[in-house]
């Protein structure tokens, strides 16, 4: 235990900003593992009545398409205001429409003020989740930036999996207040982030964006990037400039990048996780588990691997490349989602409860092929490949897809289901499939290449991937960053010394 509490004393500040700023992805989490249970309690109930399907799904998922829409201002604010000013503001956001539902109910039992409240949140929750990702990458030197970068995903499982027992927990003890209790929660963490965000050292690439070099070599100073990093960051530095706007994102020279960008954040929920997650009781219902076996594998068994497989993943996030990683778990995810679609589409599975017994097993091979490779990976990999003054930008309008996309999965899933069991499964294998195609010929990797403005610049964005890797690799990594990203074959640069 001394070891380990010295250890943690000695860890550098640059991870103790990155860890507070991912409260933000705790509070995306929470949400998401506790509003299906919230909308099922008996308080709920006796407060509003039972929701029809519609109604249930349309609140569940009205914090989504809110959070779509902010998320296109917090890449230009976080450019023009900071990273860290821009995350609390949408902390304050959030925690004020976590306020109006926890309020909700009292004198009339309106649904009205539970929507407006989660839309208010959605507005804050899509100014802040992208500029974490954004804030973490670009305070973390090159060796540790995964590592780093992967705790918000860290703490948006941890969210989950809290939001599940917490509201366990309440039914259990409080039900009076069973319902009102995890919005108390959402309150006082946003509250918590909002109020500590501005506190925090700014972003240095975004100080060397807008011309505040003497202020960017303080923050690396502050933040404990080693001296020889810190320099490089300084000596790859341009002039400033206003930040990316949403045009400039999609000039010619980078519109491929911001499209693989766009795309890789909804194929990540095309891949069909949150239709996993929001209904895995009725997935595993269909597979031929009791009600009370399902509830407690789709919230208490797949919360609990959540957790533990986004933390190995984060936890070796710099031992591997990005595109292996991403194109190994699609391949895993793809496959048994495929097998998934294939039993269920077959007629004597219903005779075999070994089929069902699979399916489970495979939704299980899925779920953890997802969270160590896509999970984690892809909103690092949008990030890392955008040059500074288009990062946030782009980012955020990657978040912005994942999030309508998220939307129509949430909501078309259980009619789908309805219709066909095997559907959806086939439905979203495909979409992995095409994706691995896709990013096979078109990926690059990312690991190690300094953030600066010549990080992914390059011409053509169909180009030899390996021609790329044999620049990039075998102690080369931070190399030829002009064909990083969208694959221009013959347009080579230096290359920096071993990562």
């Amino acid at each position: 235990m001394k070891l380990r509490a010295m250890k943690m004393r000695n860890l550098p500040p640059y991870v103790w900003c990155a860890a507070f700023t991912s409260i933000g992805g705790f509070v995306f989490g929470f949400d998401t593992g506790s509003i299906g249970p919230v909308t099922l309690m008996p308080a709920f109930k006796s407060t509003f009545g039972t929701l029809t399907p519609t109604i249930q799904g349309l609140l569940v998922s009205s914090i989504l398409l809110p959070a779509a829409l902010s998320s296109l201002l917090a890449g230009p604010l976080s450019d023009r205001f900071s990273r860290t000013h821009t995350i609390s503001a949408g902390a304050t956001l959030f925690s004020l429409g976590a306020l109006i539902c926890a309020l909700s109910g009292l004198r009339t039992p309106s649904l009205a003020p539970l929507f407006v409240g989660r839309c208010i949140a959605g507005l804050g929750e899509g100014l802040f989740l992208s500029p974490i990702t954004v804030y973490t990458l670009e305070i973390s030197p090159r060796a540790a930036r995964g590592r780093v970068a992967g705790l918000c995903q860290l703490f948006i499982s941890t969210g989950i999996m809290v939001g599940y027992f917490t509201c366990y927990g309440t039914l259990q003890h409080k039900p009076a207040l069973s319902w009102r209790t995890p919005f108390v929660v959402q309150i006082a963490t946003s509250t918590l982030l909002a109020a500590g965000a501005p506190w925090l050292p700014h972003s240095p690439r975004w100080l060397l964006l807008v011309g505040r070099r003497p202020a960017a070599a303080a923050a690396l100073t502050t933040l404990g990037v080693p001296n020889a990093e810190a320099a490089e960051v300084l000596a790859h530095s341009k002039a400033p400039t206003s930040g990316g706007t949403l045009r400039a994102s999609w000039a010619p020279a980078l519109r491929s990048r911001t499209a693989l960008a766009v795309y890789m954040m909804a194929t990540q929920q095309l891949a069909g996780i949150d239709g996993v997650l929001y209904y895995a009781p009725m997935l595993f219902s269909q597979a031929g588990l009791s009600s009370s076996s399902a509830a407690f594998l789709a919230s208490g068994v797949t919360g609990i691997v959540n957790v533990v497989f986004t933390a190995l993943a984060q936890a070796f996030m710099d031992r591997f490349r990005r595109r292996p990683v991403l194109l190994y778990g699609g391949v895993a995810m793809a496959a048994a989602m495929t097998t998934i679609g294939a039993l269920y589409s077959h007629p004597a599975t219903a005779e075999h409860p070994a089929a069902f017994r699979s399916v489970v097993a495979l939704i299980f091979v899925y779920f953890i092929a997802f969270i160590v490779s896509w999970g984690i990976v892809v909103r690092i990999h949008v990030s890392e490949a955008q040059p500074v003054h288009t990062r946030a930008s782009v980012a955020a309008q990657a978040q912005s897809a994942n999030w309508v996309v998220n939307w129509v999965v949430a909501f078309t899933t259980p009619m789908f289901l309805e219709r066909s069991k095997g559907g959806p499964y086939l439905l979203w294998a495909a979409s992995i499939w095409v994706a691995v195609g896709v990013w096979w010929l078109v990926l690059p990797e990312t690991r190690g290449v300094e953030l600066g403005e010549g990080a992914g610049s390059g011409g053509r964005l169909w180009g030899s991937w390996r021609a790329r890797e044999r620049g990039e690799i075998e102690g080369r990594v931070g190399g030829e960053e002009g064909a990083m990203v969208e694959g221009g074959v013959g347009e080579k640069t230096q290359p920096r010394p071993a990562v």
